[in-house]
């Protein structure tokens, strides 16, 4: 081994290695912590492209004394994935499904595969791998190897390592072997034999004592009668032993429909005493979920997302499959004997179904939404994977809960309780360095409690650098050693995973957390969830990674621009770990990675954020990464020059207002427009992509043409109040008890394209109510905001609420046109002006044309309107990201299918978003966004399909690159 400088160590690296070596201190920063409460920033990242790549790796980390960590989705509660050294990358190259045996029913993969790819390419065979953590959309199935990674319906088909057949391996030596299973299996590591030989009866009575003891080395697999299975034990090491390069998985039958029963009770202990009567039953899985965790879900996604439960406190969900020869009245019958065996009156039994589907999902999002308590605190993992043997459950949650009483800890509990194991997050003082002791004290007392039940510290997330110290509390001694001579054999320098497991880390040193400063000064958003600190705001992000998942499958929007480059860099956790950096105090130790406002790498990390808002709602926790971006351009720029696209792009309905004010002015510039040479000039040096058009001024504004003849005559051929010649516009203020509305054209809808104000106007007449129109044109500044321009934002938006408040505080709904514009009346005003008590009114007010038309009287459409028939029209519809993120775009739908309208719902951004699609050095990736799913939509469209959508940025993309012309809903329902 030889000593070189960090420099001299990445040299050698990028000579060895064909992958890409990044030591950039963005780069370290991203892979600084995983979804643990640590941080330990790496000396550079590795993604290997294959095999050789890692070997090549791991040569040069042996030589050079370099730490290593394997890491794959990084989804790791307990620190597992994140070290001082190099960190291997598997999930960027080294994530495909190399071969699948039917026959056999086994897999081998790369280390980076996400598992549920896996299962997609399983599924045509009838055929999945049985573990499945809710975090299986993004884990990997190294990663999952490294923390023997469990999930619901392990009950039913084991943990990782009851599934894993061989595994292609490396260890600390750079010896290379297959590990497996039988005679002579234990010979490939010299000494490993003799040492379990000599150690059985420890081995036998003090490990696999129960299913769900993952803790320490599971050395059980081992035995002889065992197997002598070195590939089994090998998982749960988490890296500390060896590099996985591939692995051989065993898969199972794809499960039918399952039946769901949902148990009430009063609370978690006394569900969790029910547990044992029930396991004769054969259920797939058993689910604890608490009541708090029911009203998080509520908070986050609203009363629709909650299907009607049980009454009572805690829940147990038990899923129920065929026994051989049963058929699916055998399976519900199973289900009523095991509900009356459920010792509660409180049961519903669901057949399959999207009933049962969307309450087994409350359960599946636990793991993100569980890092917020009911009260919207930051809920910290450390103490949420303990499991005991399932028939002292019940006794050990009450001492837990005595436990977290006598502390003043709080926290949301689920668990898979079938397998005694509990998941829970606290609100452990973890934001202060004062708080680190008390919290200390708590983790040590809930180990002592897990140990006095006879149970592990870890139940499926291993232990890491969060319960590595703790192990003796639940360990013999001698066993404690075992492990110790274990490592030695496999890694005698410590270069894998270093502090992990043997000679572990204080489970309070490299905390993330506590050693952040405030960063109150010159503040531009108010943080209102967030105590009115940025630094708390930027800390929502826990790491839990749904922001990697493939989220078009599930309806998400987030992240648009790493779906398409699949760079950390661009994910909201990337994002957010580089955010979390510029917060770092400098008494905090360490390297410092980002170096204030203007750091060159926190630009790189923003460039790319397409400032959707998806983030902030498809995020479990809020992270709100567009809010973020704005907040940081702001005091980047305070009083300093900025770029030439803030100045046009960023302030377009200023220019756009003085292009129209003018008559005759638009249609001169829209006929310079065509000019290509002309526009390729001004858009380069505007700081534009010169492969974009100009926008098209409108050469008559909404408000002008709204109160023309032809603008007074729009939709009164209905029998509403309009239609019979009654008052509308400003007179309807003296008309009580009619349904008044307020139109706001924001100023896309004036001087771009009033289309689809002029449709709403309509519709809204037609609808039955009094439409007042705003006496002057206002504006959101959305373009102010998303530039960083936010002073520029709140003086437009005092001047919106001179204009709208009055309105708003008689109660009259506003109701917008542009989505993008309409939700930022519905969040960022208040962020902006949170002083102002208008901002709530007006927010309070504002609402969507389909959100009025669905609603109830007395807000709803007059009793006769019906929206026209739309029968035998396919929509294919592009949600604007706003919209879906603030509003919800499901009233939207409804209407639509209210209608008669086919609707194909695309998920994902468009990939425009306002001016990020139409600067210069944005092109390529607002390009690769729109293929995610908007570009193939329309190429699998009929021509006779409709393109809908409401935002003028979608309308933009989609003609300007797939030369579809796009129409708002308010169009749509104006349709002959």
């Amino acid at each position: 081994m030889t000593t070189l400088s960090a420099e001299d160590v990445i040299a050698e690296l990028r000579t060895a290695v064909s992958g890409e070596v990044d030591a950039s201190p963005r780069r370290r920063a991203e892979y600084s912590t995983d979804a643990s409460n640590y941080r330990v920033a790496p000396q550079v990242v590795v993604a290997p492209r294959d095999a050789d790549d890692v070997l090549a790796a791991l040569d040069v980390a042996r030589r050079t004394g370099t730490p290593v960590t394997a890491r794959g989705g990084g989804t790791s509660t307990a620190g597992n994935s994140i070290g001082p050294g190099m960190v291997l990358d598997f999930s960027v190259h080294m994530n495909r499904v190399l071969s699948l045996d039917p026959e056999a029913r086994t897999a081998v993969v790369q280390p980076g595969v996400v598992e549920s790819s896996l299962q997609a390419v399983a599924k045509p065979h009838g055929l999945r791998f049985g573990p499945d953590p809710s975090s299986q959309n993004r884990a990997t199935i190294g990663g999952m190897i490294g923390n023997n990674a469990c999930g619901p319906h392990a009950l039913s088909y084991g943990r990782t390592a009851d599934n894993t057949r061989r595994l292609d391996v490396v260890d600390g030596l750079g010896r290379r072997w297959q590990a497996g299973s039988g005679s002579g299996a234990l010979a490939a590591v010299p000494g490993l034999e003799e040492l379990v030989r000599a150690h059985l009866a420890t081995i036998r009575t003090d490990l696999g004592r129960f299913k769900r003891q993952v803790s320490g080395y599971s050395m059980e697999h081992l035995l002889p009668e065992n197997g002598s299975h070195l590939a089994r034990m090998l998982v749960g090491t988490e890296g500390t032993l060896v590099t996985v390069l591939e692995a051989e998985v065993d898969l199972v039958p794809l499960a039918t429909k399952p039946v769901l029963v949902a148990l009430g009770y009063p609370d978690m202990a006394t569900a969790a005493d029910a547990v044992p009567a029930l396991l004769d039953f054969d259920p797939l899985a058993i689910e604890g979920l608490d009541a708090k965790l029911v009203d998080v879900v509520r908070r986050h996604k609203g009363d629709a997302a909650i299907p009607p439960l049980p009454a009572g406190g805690g829940w147990l969900m038990i899923e129920l499959g065929p026994r051989e020869g049963e058929d699916a009245e055998d399976v519900l019958a199973r289900a009523e004997q095991l509900a009356a065996a459920g010792q509660t009156e409180a049961r519903t039994i669901l057949a399959p179904g999207p009933q049962a589907d969307a309450l087994w999902r409350i359960r599946a999002d636990g793991a993100g939404l569980g890092g917020r308590t009911p009260s919207n605190a930051p809920a910290w993992p450390g103490w949420e994977d303990a499991a005991v043997p399932p028939e002292r459950l019940g006794d050990y949650l009450r001492d837990f809960q005595d436990l977290m009483d006598q502390r003043g800890v709080d926290g949301l509990l689920y668990g898979h309780f079938g397998d005694g194991c509990v998941h829970v997050r606290l609100d452990l003082p973890l934001d202060t360095p004062e708080g680190i002791s008390p919290s200390r004290e708590f983790l040590e007392a809930a180990a002592d409690l897990v140990a006095g039940y006879g149970g592990s510290l870890s139940g499926e997330h291993g232990d890491g650098r969060q319960r590595s110290e703790l192990l003796p509390k639940m360990f013999l001694p001698e066993t404690i050693e075992l492990f110790g001579q274990v490592k030695r054999l496999f890694d005698p320098e410590n270069h894998l995973n270093p502090g992990v497991l043997v000679n572990p880390m204080a489970l309070d040193v490299d905390l993330r957390r506590p050693f952040a400063r405030s960063l109150n000064d010159q503040r531009g958003f108010a943080f209102l969830e967030d105590g009115g600190d940025f630094t708390t705001a930027v800390h929502r992000c826990t790491g839990v990674g749904k922001c990697r998942a493939d989220t078009s499958e599930a309806g998400g929007f987030m992240c648009p621009s790493y779906l398409a480059t699949k760079d950390e860099k661009d994910v909201t956790r990337g994002r957010a770990r580089v955010l979390q950096e510029l917060t770092r105090s400098p008494s905090a130790g360490g390297p410092d990675l980002v170096r204030g406002f203007d750091d060159p790498g926190l630009a790189a990390s923003l460039d790319l954020c397409l400032s959707c808002k998806a983030c902030a709602s498809d995020c479990p926790t809020g992270t709100d990464v567009a809010s973020y971006k704005s907040e940081v351009l702001y005091r980047k720029y305070q009083g300093k020059v900025r770029p030439r696209t803030h100045y046009l792009l960023g302030q377009l309905p200023r220019w756009s207002g003085l292009v129209t004010r003018v008559p005759g002015l638009a249609r001169l510039v829209n006929t310079a427009a065509r000019l290509r040479p002309l526009t390729k000039l001004i858009m380069r040096a505007g700081g534009m992509d010169t492969r974009r058009q100009m926008v098209r001024f409108a050469e008559q504004r909404f408000s002008s043409w709204a109160r023309s003849p032809q603008g007074e005559r729009a939709g009164r051929q209905g029998d509403g109040p309009a239609a019979r010649g009654e008052a509308t516009g400003a007179m309807a203020a003296d008309r009580p008890g009619h349904r008044r509305v307020v139109l706001w054209a924001d100023s896309f809808s004036e001087t771009l394209d009033g289309n689809g104000a002029r449709a709403t106007l309509a519709v809204l007449r037609e609808a039955g109510y009094d439409v007042v129109l705003p006496d002057q044109p206002v504006c959101c500044g959305l373009t102010w905001t998303t530039t960083g321009q936010l002073d520029g934002a709140r003086a437009r938006l005092r001047t919106l609420l001179d204009v709208l408040g009055p309105l708003a505080a008689e109660g009259v709904p506003i109701i917008g046109v542009e989505p993008s514009c309409t939700a930022a009346l519905r969040s960022d005003l208040v962020e902006l002006l949170p002083d102002d008590p208008r901002s709530r009114e007006v927010a309070g007010s504002v609402r969507t044309l389909a959100e009025l038309l669905t609603a109830p009287a007395p807000q709803g459409p007059r009793e006769d309107w019906q929206p026209p028939s739309l029968e035998g029209v396919e929509v294919v519809a592009q949600p604007h990201c706003h919209h879906h993120a603030v509003m919800g775009w499901d009233a939207d739908e409804a209407l639509l299918t209210r209608a008669g309208a086919s609707v194909q719902r695309l998920a994902g951004c468009c990939g425009l978003a306002g001016n990020f699609g139409m600067e210069a050095g944005h092109y390529e990736t607002s390009v690769a966004v729109a293929e995610n799913s908007l570009l193939p939509a329309l190429a699998g469209a009929g021509l006779e399909s409709v393109y809908l959508a409401d935002g003028f940025s979608c309308r933009t993309q989609a003609e300007q690159l797939a030369g579809r012309r796009g129409v708002t809903l308010a169009e749509l329902l104006l349709r002959d």
